[in-house]
């Protein structure tokens, strides 16, 4: 009896056990409940499939991207006013030669170079191409010109017409009218107080154009010199050692390289920034040396707009020197002039002193001591005697012993 107590408890032991307890059998609706049977011997029952739960999307976290840091190796160049305008006239060879300028003065951000060049051009076809007009319009239109640079004369050895005759190129009748052009651009920038650079025509493969070109570029030279201009000549940097053209030759750098193109006449890009390079040099000149605070304004003629300053008529500054040094004030002078004078005190270099400056002499001979010290002095200094040589100092020659 004790033992079929002990199994029936063991079995509904059991049956808790794998029921989960009497909590879920009571939780279990009534047509779930299972006989012992099916607990046992059925198959257990296939899982309940759940339709999924739609996922929720999670918005993703935006971060903030900074901006990245740029190192710039070049430095950056504050921008700069453009003080000074080279303006560039001529034919096709000025044409090369305002392109050399940009390369030379690319470091001058304050400087512009406007190109005015007019291929095929010259003074001889002003039917062509009137330069002394074109000039004149120039100075006088709204264009800023801080320093005019021409180079002209490559089209220029043909005949010109006055009237019913023709002049043959460089005739003596040619040479004066040709001479009268040249006079009328450089006279109109000299008239605007305009500074002028007249580049000479560089030698060409054509000895007979060469030559002709000499002629012209000692025209240009006088005739600008004499209105107040500046010549550049081109022709020692485009010659060989025997003064004769050549094709090649250094460049800015001193590299040999190729300086004129095939016809003999142009400028390669090398040749072109050998040429600005000598024009560049008195343009930077130009610029540095130029007044850019004060300018002293002279009064001028209205008639002719000549400066009626006496002291720069002909003859002023000369005269003007003397009375300083006599000691007569200059009345009309600017006070920016008679604050430093224009010459300070003339002593003659030959000759014999006069009487009034011989206590001069005397009392530097006096300051200088007596004795032995005063003799050598008075050698060395009075009479221009040369010390005796010291052993072993440089101006010793004698041969050693």
């Amino acid at each position: 009896m004790r033992l079929r107590s002990l199994a029936m408890v063991l079995v509904a032991a059991c049956l808790l056990l794998l029921t989960g307890g009497p909590i879920s059998l009571a939780q279990q609706p009534q047509q779930q409940q299972r006989s012992l049977f099916q607990m046992f011997w059925q198959l257990p029952a296939q899982p309940r499939t759940v339709a999924p739960q739609p996922r929720q999307r999670v918005a993703p976290v935006v971060r903030r991207r900074e901006a990245p840091v740029i190192v710039r190796d070049d430095p950056i160049i504050p921008k700069v006013d453009v003080s000074s305008h080279i303006v560039v006239m001529g034919d096709s060879l000025a044409n090369l030669l305002a392109n050399g300028l940009d390369d030379a003065l690319n470091n001058r951000p304050d400087v512009e170079v406007v190109h005015k060049a007019k291929p095929d051009s010259g003074l001889v076809r002003s039917d062509f191409y009137d330069w002394p007009k074109a000039v004149s319009d120039l100075l006088a239109s709204d264009q800023k010109i801080s320093i005019g640079v021409i180079l002209l004369g490559l089209n220029d050895r043909q005949p010109i017409r006055e009237g019913e005759a023709v002049h043959e190129p460089l005739s003596p009748r040619w040479l004066e009218l040709y001479r009268d052009r040249v006079d009328a651009i450089a006279n109109a920038f000299a008239g605007k107080r305009v500074p002028l650079i007249w580049v000479g025509a560089p030698p060409m493969q054509n000895g007979r154009l060469s030559a002709d070109l000499v002629t012209l570029n000692d025209l240009y030279r006088q005739r600008v010199e004499k209105a107040g201009g500046q010549y550049v000549d081109l022709w020692g940097g485009f010659v060989d050692a025997e003064n004769r053209y050549t094709a090649t030759g250094p460049d800015v750098s001193g590299q040999p390289v190729r300086l004129r193109l095939g016809d003999g006449i142009h400028f390669t890009a090398a040749g072109a920034r050998k040429a600005a390079h000598f024009v560049d040099l008195v343009i930077r000149r130009m610029i540095e040396t130029a007044p850019q605070s004060s300018v002293i304004a002279l009064p001028v003629s209205p008639e002719t707009g000549a400066p009626t300053a006496p002291e720069l008529q002909p003859g002023g500054v000369e005269r003007l020197i003397d009375q300083m040094v006599a000691g007569v004030p200059t009345i009309g002078l600017p006070a920016a002039l008679q604050a430093r004078p224009l010459a300070g005190p003339i002593q003659p270099l030959t000759g014999l002193a006069t009487a009034s400056e011989q206590p001069l002499l005397a009392s530097i001979t006096e300051a200088r001591g007596r004795g032995d010290a005063a003799i050598q002095l008075e050698r060395v200094f009075g009479q221009g005697i040369a010390p005796d040589p010291v052993s072993g100092r440089l101006d010793d020659y004698r041969w050693p012993r």
